[in-house]
């Protein structure tokens, strides 16, 4: 899924132009990541929920070399479906 294509169900949907509907689709993804840096956590209803997780620092391997690397601790997010949508699906 991309951001063209939730643009283009908001502007079928609704009727509004491309822009707007551009525009909105912007808004909603923006929405979406205040809330998880708010909250750490995100969920759309008979959907799922969207999850900040720290990751520890750690090794790595670079597969070009094959040599050694460090990995600096960090942030992820992840998804967990609801299970209407895995009946869904």
């Amino acid at each position: 899924m991309s951001k063209a294509f939730i643009t283009d169900v908001i502007q079928n949907s609704t009727g509004i132009t491309g822009v707007a509907a551009n525009r909105a689709a912007t808004d909603v993804i923006e929405a979406i990541v205040k809330e998880l840096k708010k909250k750490g956590k995100f969920t759309l209803p008979s959907f799922g929920t969207f999850t900040v997780r720290k990751t520890k620092a750690r090794k790595g391997v670079n597969p070009r070399s094959g040599e050694p690397i460090k990995v600096k601790a960090g942030k992820t997010v992840r998804f967990k479906s609801s299970p209407t949508l895995k009946t869904r699906v």
